[in-house]
């Protein structure tokens, strides 16, 4: 995951020389009759400790002194603060990789998603087309390659990437990208920025040590632009370029640490509700799947499904369908928000403790 080697904050040479020392005296307790065979105590090793002699202790300092010395010519993590080493941590021997078992769980995982969501045909073929590839080329996980779903506000494009996550039991992390100060909340930003820290990807694959999560931007096309005192612009669409294409991805250098992280199995999915309006280089490394408005029956048909997975009486799912269907709302497209919120506050509701 990190592309360089990470030393250990706390392996300085005093706590070398103690770990030596401690190796040492336990090596000969072991062929000490009496000790034999025998935890020790670390009082006893303290005592065991000033027995050595001086030479002995002078020759493990020696040699601390150029184990020391080599770590220092081959580390690369030398300009990284003791807090930012031992944030890195988690990452210093990988990342787990969420991976598609079978062909025949892609299916599953495919014939879900569709069932639920019908209405988003084109991103489950692609997903499902995706996974079934991963196991057949034996990838060492599921790689998603980057999906714009762009199509009409409310048929619950974000729902649908939350869904997948779940299916595949990969973290999954959201942001607005409206809402965002242009590519810094998802990058980083470099030290000596006022309010300088690691961007939300970074923070994402460390909290969950998994190296391909899967990463939503709402709305890509309305993402804001950043401009510094020298005239540099820091758009969103223009600092992800980088990390959707896997051979600059495998090298991602972050602004913050200034290390290298192989972010090439992040799988990407943005929506947006008028693709034409992001940067031509964009559209074509990340090609719009167009998505249509879903219907009331199959708005209808989802809040029974959702409603039965949350337990909610046959009474309030009904009446639920029945509103969303109601001829009145006929010139009004179905949404999955105003869906998602109706079932939300009927679950609040029947699950509200009883006042007596």
């Amino acid at each position: 995951m990190l592309g360089i080697r990470l030393f250990d904050p706390d392996q300085t040479a005093d706590a070398l020389r103690k770990r030596f020392l401690s190796h040492l005296v336990t090596l000969r307790a072991a062929k000490d009759p009496e000790l034999a065979g025998k935890p020790l105590h670390r009082v006893v090793i303290k005592c065991l400790m000033r027995d050595l002699t001086f030479d002995e202790t002078e020759k493990i300092g020696r040699r601390i002194e150029r184990l020391v010395k080599a770590r220092n010519q081959v580390r690369e993590d030398g300009h990284l603060k003791p807090d930012d080493l031992r944030a890195l941590q988690p990452l210093a021997n990988g990342a787990e990789l969420i991976s598609i078992p079978s062909e025949h769980r892609a299916d599953e995982i495919a014939s879900e998603l569709h069932t639920d969501m019908p209405w988003m045909g084109p991103a489950n073929e692609r997903v499902w087309r995706a996974m079934r590839s991963s196991v057949r080329e034996g990838w060492m996980g599921f790689r998603l390659p980057p999906m714009l779903l762009d199509g009409p506000p409310g048929i619950g494009k974000s729902h649908w990437a939350r869904k997948l996550g779940a299916l595949i039991a990969a973290p999954v992390m959201v942001m607005d990208a409206g809402n965002e100060n242009a590519s810094f909340g998802l990058v980083g930003s470099q030290r000596g920025w006022s309010g300088a820290e690691p961007g939300r990807l970074v923070r994402c694959i460390l909290r969950a040590r998994i190296a391909n999560p899967i990463v939503v931007v709402d709305e890509i096309e309305k993402a804001g632009t950043a401009t510094s005192t020298r005239g540099q612009a820091y758009g969103l669409p223009e600092a992800m370029l980088p990390l959707m294409e896997p051979l600059t991805a495998r090298r991602w250098s972050c602004p913050y640490y200034q290390v290298p992280f192989d972010m090439s199995w992040v799988g990407w999915i943005l929506t947006s509700n008028t693709a034409a309006l992001l940067p031509e280089p964009f559209r074509s490394r990340c090609p719009p799947i167009t998505l249509r408005h879903l219907t009331a029956d199959e708005l209808s048909a989802f809040v029974r499904r959702e409603g039965a997975r949350r337990d909610l009486s046959e009474t309030a799912i009904e009446a639920m369908a029945e509103v969303l269907t109601h001829p009145s709302l006929r010139d009004h497209r179905p949404s999955l928000r105003i869906a998602a919120r109706m079932l939300q506050r009927a679950s609040d509701l029947e699950n509200a403790p009883l006042l007596h």
